[in-house]
């Protein structure tokens, strides 16, 4: 039986050929758009989280290079009163001279805890981050900055202002500062070595966290120079109605 195979007649004149060309055609154009619009929202969305990533970065260097400083001058008022101390010795008659700048010469590392608390109690923010190493080594850091506020401020404020009466010279040559200078020292190398590897695991330079720092600091100021002119409104302001009270008194108004 021969059977014969018969050519539709839309594809003899080609009819068919170009709708099908036209159907493929109408399937590319519309892949090539969902390409575009998910590729293009990707591309946005990946734009978003590193912009977001790296201001949580420099944030929390920010901070941390801040905290540093504070601690350098902590340490740094450690040694002096050692210096202090070997004055007296030397001299004992400066005791009255140098008595008030030994009493509070105390370190003080001062700074405040809201971006350690921003950054550790939101897994999102860890997340947005997305580095383990820079994560423990932040971590870290805050530990050893309250461990240095507890051992060294806290502690050698304890024994100078509360312990010890610092009446005569030998009171005052008692003071063992040499525990502390070398706990605070032995700190504060490790929380620079922090700082200094977490620049390194999120690739940021001096430069940047310099200019950071300054636009910061920017920021800072303008808000403080802005509270300054709403108190200076205020006082106006009351000023002014004080003076429309007097003369109000003076018409005995009823």
């Amino acid at each position: 039986m021969n059977i014969k195979l018969h050519t539709p007649k839309s594809l003899k004149t080609g009819s068919g050929l170009s709708s099908w060309k036209q159907f493929m055609l109408s399937i590319l154009a519309t892949s090539i758009s969902i390409v575009l619009t998910f590729g293009t929202a990707a591309v946005i969305d990946n734009n978003k989280k590193q912009k977001e990533k790296h201001e949580i970065v420099m944030m929390v260097m920010y901070d941390m290079y801040n905290s540093l400083k504070s601690i350098e001058e902590a340490d740094s008022s450690i040694h002096k009163a050692m210096h202090i101390q070997l004055q007296l010795a030397k001299d004992t008659t400066q005791f009255k001279n140098l008595w008030a700048e030994l009493v509070t010469n105390m370190p003080t590392a001062e700074y405040t805890e809201t971006t350690e608390q921003i950054f550790s109690s939101s897994i999102e923010t860890i997340n947005t981050v997305g580095n383990v190493l820079f994560t423990e080594n932040v971590a870290e850091f805050y530990q050893i900055r309250k461990k240095y506020k507890t051992l060294i401020n806290d502690s050698l404020t304890n024994e100078v202002i509360n312990k010890t009466s610092i009446e005569t010279v030998n009171d005052a040559l008692k003071l063992q500062y040499k525990s502390y200078a070398m706990v605070s020292g032995v700190l504060l190398a490790k929380m620079q070595h922090l700082l200094a590897q977490c620049q390194q695991i999120m690739d940021v330079k001096d430069n940047e966290l310099e200019a950071y720092r300054i636009k910061r600091e920017q920021m800072e100021n303008n808000i403080s120079e802005e509270q300054q002119k709403k108190i200076m409104l205020i006082q106006e302001v009351s000023e002014l109605q004080d003076e429309i009270d007097k003369a109000k008194k003076k018409l005995n108004l009823k």
